[in-house]
């Protein structure tokens, strides 16, 4: 039988199985009340009296909320394979954003709620990679930094080096960051995507 695009798609995607709570780790995604979560911490606790148990804390994939839970050891639960490939991010459309698949040049559509802030770091042709669950996108990931151009800050002063002191810039995402105020329009800077702070001038 040959392979359809169908195929590779349900291959490829997240596959629910069932497990016990023996078998959680860290990175385990589970489904709970039609929710997914992602297991940070755990630890398996064996009590003197009474059944042993799992403690753990877990990420809600779509929120981001963290909480604790504790299972009881060997209970049957259902997990998911998370599937996370890489995609280039082409360009916004309306509130969403389109993402190509460069191994077989597939387009996905990502929601803006989906995408969040991560869209103040965002370049044409940036490679982004986005953990899919049943053929929908549940998050997307950044590299823990990028660079970007200042497209406007006011001019910079020569005396300001040693000062410490810092001047909104706005970067060519439209985003706009706090920089030292020696910068000008045109340096290339290193951000955080995920605090927006500016890490460094680029020297190409």
């Amino acid at each position: 039988m040959v392979d359809g695009p169908d195929t590779k798609q349900k291959r490829n995607d997240e596959r629910e199985t069932v497990a016990t709570t023996n078998d959680i780790k860290n990175g385990t995604v589970l489904k709970l009340e039609g929710n997914l979560w992602s297991i940070i911490e755990f630890q398996h606790v064996k009590p003197g009296k009474g059944g042993a148990f799992v403690r753990t804390k877990m990420r809600n994939v779509r929120s981001g909320k963290v909480v604790d839970k504790t299972f009881n050891a060997g209970i049957k639960i259902e997990t998911a394979t998370v599937d996370r490939r890489d995609y280039q991010y082409l360009y916004k459309d309306g509130e969403d954003y389109v993402f190509m698949d460069t191994s077989d040049y597939d387009q996905l559509t990502v929601p803006g709620s989906i995408v969040g802030d991560y869209a103040n770091f965002m370049l044409e042709s940036m490679m982004v990679t986005i953990a899919m669950h049943e053929g929908a996108p549940l998050y997307i990931e950044l590299p823990a930094s990028v660079v970007l151009e200042i497209t406007y800050t006011e001019p910079g002063l020569q005396g300001d080096r040693s000062t410490g002191g810092t001047k909104p810039a706005t970067v060519e995402t439209g985003y706009e960051i706090q920089v030292p105020l020696f910068l000008e329009t045109g340096t290339k800077v290193k951000v955080d995507t995920r605090t927006g702070d500016y890490l460094g001038r680029v020297n190409e």
